[in-house]
Order: structure tokens, then C-alpha cells, then sequence
């Protein structure tokens, strides 16, 4: 999915803050379009393509809420934020039961005013990328690369720049964040992708086997080669050959891989004809192999022809924004495959996901998720079904100490800041794990906003009630 940058409509009938607040939108980059009034604002956005409303609550012909509801109304996907005096804070709140993405008091400050954008945009982006990929959950392809977080939207690109390439890749991680996924990417975009991707497993395989396999061999070539066969490279033919594990080739066979590289040339074990080779290379490992190459055991020359790109496939506890959307993608799966009619997680089952560390990355979530639905008897996933190790996750807490006498308005500073963390910023959530309300979570935010405002920060609006 291709990156836009978002187009915001600001809603303000006061001109001079109306007029520095787009000033400092398009200085950040961004296109904007203006309006003073809300019957206005909703024409632009029934007119045009608006992505981010900027809007003041108080307006002329229809006021912010008005506005923010039919806006909604007409382009779902569209992130509204609010400008609200300090005399109309509740209603703001109120307001984001209605769909709003933030609220702003006044008097705004730059930073502020930016923060807010960039983070509506951001929520924007991962929505409609989440939508286009629960999309495809239905396709016969269950290997794609699914993934919300920023840590892999990054590896995504990279697949698309490197994909059109002939160069070799290395795919680093550790075992089971989905290193094979991310080179059936790479083939799938690239040019050779209605050639073979042939893959091979060099930890799974002895040494006389695996060079075997790798190059073939012609008959009488040892003992029981009855028959001439042909090698992975061979059948790999103008396509990509994935070598899984690369850190555990042993040493002459190194060689023999370093000479491909290089030359595009192999013989069958027993041969005398050279062979050309046309394969793309993509190996894995998590191993570190400039560890190796230090260590000598494996080949300093073959570890820079095989890195000429490097992909780290971050661990799962990295990018915890994943576990959700895998969670439901290996749902649909497996609920599929065992003719269950399950349509999703209970809360405190997807708490126990979202909060587990995962020390077997995506291999151990899949796992946990089959598990799940051969136990799982109702419409939901409960956490009963979840296993031991997962499901401890569910109602652990923080222990905190605090000392006698210390203010109520700390102790509530420090149980929102924790449970917030515990939640990677789900307000709503936060809330239900509190019992607050969630205007108690945007009070202690917008608090703790103001406390850090040192001053340095321009002010772009003025005190002026709308």
C-alpha cells in the first residue's frame, strides 16, 4: 500500500487562527483547504477528497459536533480532530464517543497542533492497511506477510525496493518471526515470480546430502546414484533458490556456493560439465554470522557476497501492533480448516495476546491460536483455552510501592502511565482496565502535556473563545 500524504480541511471562523494553523500545516508539508463555517466544511468534504478534519466546535450554521457526525457519516474513514475552548472540554469528550480522534484546548501550541495531525494520520494509514489486508484473509495464500506495525510496514517497503533487483538477501532474525514469509514476498514481487522458488532447509540435511541436493550429481557419482539427478540450483532455474539456515553450511560447501556467486557456474557431484546457473539468492539465518565469520566458521568472502541486502525480521515483542491482526488472521485459518464458526478473541483473551511476550515469536502465536480453536466450543476464543503461559497475562498488574502520604493525583499519575504501556496506548481499554472513565485518561493526558510545556513553543492561536 502506497503512502499519501493526508489532505486536512481546517474549520475555524476566527481568519487570523484559521490562517495560522494552515501556515503551520503546510510548512509541515502537508496539503490543506479552509473553510469559516460548518455547512461549508461538510460541502468540501462531500466535494473532495478530505482525509484529517481540523475542525473548532463552536461555528457558525453548524457547530464541530454537527459537523463531526455527518462528516463521519460521509467518509467513514475520516479522522476528525477538535478545537475546543477550556469552558468546553466535556463536550469535547463527549465528542469522542462520537468518533472524534482528539481533542485540542486552546490556546494551541505548533507542536501540539502537529502531534495530533501526525498521529490521526497515522491511525488513518493503519486502518485502511489493515482493511485492505482483512481483505485478502480469505485467499488460498496463507503465507503473506500480515502486520500492522511500524517496525514491518518498514520491512514491507524494503521487500518492494529489493524484489525488482537480482541481488542477494540475507534475512536475519530470531526462529519463527517469519523469515521464509518475507523471501515469499521477495519472489512474489519480483520479475522471476512465475519461475520456481525452490527452497532448501541446510540444517535439516547432512553434509554429502545437502551438497547433493544443492548441486545434483550424475550417476555412479557414490554409491547408490543410480540415476543422474539434478540440484536445487538446476531447478531453480530463472527463479529464486531461499536457502533456510545458511549459518550451518559446512565449510566446503561454502566453497562451492562462494564459486556460484561469484561466476554463476556449478558441476553436478561426478560431473565434468559446467553448468550456468540463473537463480536469485536468498538465504536466512538466526545466527549472527559476522560472529561466525570472527570465529571462522563461516567464510568472511561468501558472508558479504550473500549480505549485499539485510532484513532484520524483528522479534514479536518488537512489534506488539502485529499480535492482534495475525491473532485474527490465524483465527480465520484454523477456524476454517476445523469447520468451526468462531469469529473472534473475549477481551481478556486478547489482553493475554496482546500483553504475552511471545519468546517463539509468530511460529509460537499460530501455534497457540490452533490450540485455541480446537478447545474453543462457542463464538468467542475464552482464555480458559489459551495456553498456561499466555493466559497468566491477562490480569497481571504492575506492583507498585509507593510512600505514606504520597498525593492522590500522583498515584493516580502513575497507575494511568503504567496501564497505558500495559495497552500500547488504547485509551478506551485503559479505561475499562482502571474502571474510569475514559475522559479521566484525556484529563491526565492533556495535564501531563501541559506540565511539559517548557515555553519554547510557539504559540499559533490565540485565547480567544469561538
Amino acid at each position: 500500500m502506497i503512502r499519501k500524504s493526508p489532505t486536512i480541511l481546517v474549520v475555524e471562523d476566527d481568519v487570523e487562527n484559521r490562517a495560522a494553523m494552515v501556515k503551520v500545516l503546510q510548512g509541515a508539508g502537508y496539503d490543506t483547504k479552509e473553510t469559516d463555517n460548518g455547512q461549508a466544511g461538510l460541502d468540501s468534504i462531500l466535494d473532495s477528497n478530505v482525509d484529517i478534519l481540523v475542525t473548532d466546535l463552536r461555528l457558525p450554521v453548524m457547530d464541530g459536533v454537527e459537523l463531526l457526525k455527518r462528516a463521519k457519516a460521509a467518509a467513514h474513514d475520516i479522522e476528525v480532530i477538535l478545537i475546543t475552548g477550556h469552558g468546553t472540554v466535556e463536550l469535547a469528550v463527549e465528542a469522542i464517543k462520537e468518533g472524534a480522534y482528539d481533542f485540542i484546548t486552546k490556546p494551541v501550541k505548533k507542536a501540539q497542533l502537529l502531534h495530533a495531525v501526525e498521529k490521526a494520520a497515522e491511525k488513518q494509514y493503519l486502518s485502511r492497511e489493515n482493511r485492505d489486508l482483512r481483505s485478502q484473509l480469505g485467499q488460498n495464500n496463507t503465507r503473506r506477510m500480515i502486520y500492522a506495525s511500524p517496525e514491518m510496514r518498514h520491512i514491507a517497503r524494503m521487500v518492494e525496493q529489493v524484489a525488482p533487483s537480482t541481488a542477494t538477501v540475507l534475512i536475519t532474525g530470531e526462529s519463527g518471526t517469519g523469515k521464509e514469509v518475507v523471501a515469499d514476498a521477495i519472489h512474489m514481487a519480483s520479475p522471476r515470480r512465475l519461475k520456481p522458488l525452490i527452497k532448501v532447509s541446510c540444517a535439516a540435511l547432512p553434509e554429502t546430502l545437502l551438497e547433493a541436493e544443492l548441486f545434483g550429481y550424475e550417476k555412479g557419482a557414490f554409491t547408490g546414484a543410480n540415476a543422474r539427478k539434478e540440484g536445487r540450483f538446476e531447478l531453480a532455474n530463472g527463479g529464486t533458490l531461499f536457502l533456510d539456515e545458511i549459518g550451518e553450511v559446512p565449510p566446503a560447501i561454502q566453497v562451492k556456493l562462494l564459486r556460484v556467486l561469484q561466476d554463476g557456474k556449478f558441476e553436478r557431484l561426478g560431473g565434468t560439465r559446467t553448468i550456468d546457473s540463473d537463480v536469485r539468492i536468498i538465504t536466512a539465518t538466526n545466527k549472527d554470522l559476522q560472529q561466525e565469520v570472527a570465529e571462522k566458521r563461516f567464510r568472511e568472502d561468501l558472508y558479504y557476497r550473500l549480505n549485499v541486502v539485510n532484513i532484520r525480521i524483528p522479534s514479536l515483542r518488537e512489534r506488539k501492533d502485529d499480535v492482534q491482526l495475525l491473532a485474527m488472521h490465524f483465527l480465520k485459518l484454523y477456524a476454517e480448516k476445523n469447520s468451526k464458526a468462531i469469529e473472534g478473541f473475549s477481551e481478556d483473551a486478547m489482553l493475554a495476546l496482546t500483553t504475552y511476550e511471545w519468546p517463539g515469536n509468530v511460529r509460537e502465536l499460530e501455534n497457540a491460536i490452533e490450540r485455541a480453536v480446537v478447545f474453543t466450543a462457542a463464538k468467542t476464543v475464552p482464555l480458559s483455552v489459551l495456553p498456561q503461559g499466555v493466559s497468566e497475562f491477562a490480569g497481571s498488574r504492575h506492583s507498585l510501592t509507593f510512600k505514606v502520604g504520597t498525593p492522590l493525583r500522583e498515584l493516580e499519575r502513575k497507575a494511568i502511565e503504567i496501564t497505558l504501556q500495559h495497552t500500547r496506548g488504547d485509551k478506551n481499554l485503559a479505561a475499562r482496565m482502571l474502571g474510569v472513565a475514559t475522559r479521566t485518561i484525556y484529563r491526565h493526558l492533556e495535564r501531563q502535556e501541559s506540565d511539559q510545556e517548557d515555553g519554547a513553543i510557539s504559540e499559533i492561536v490565540g485565547d480567544t473563545n469561538s
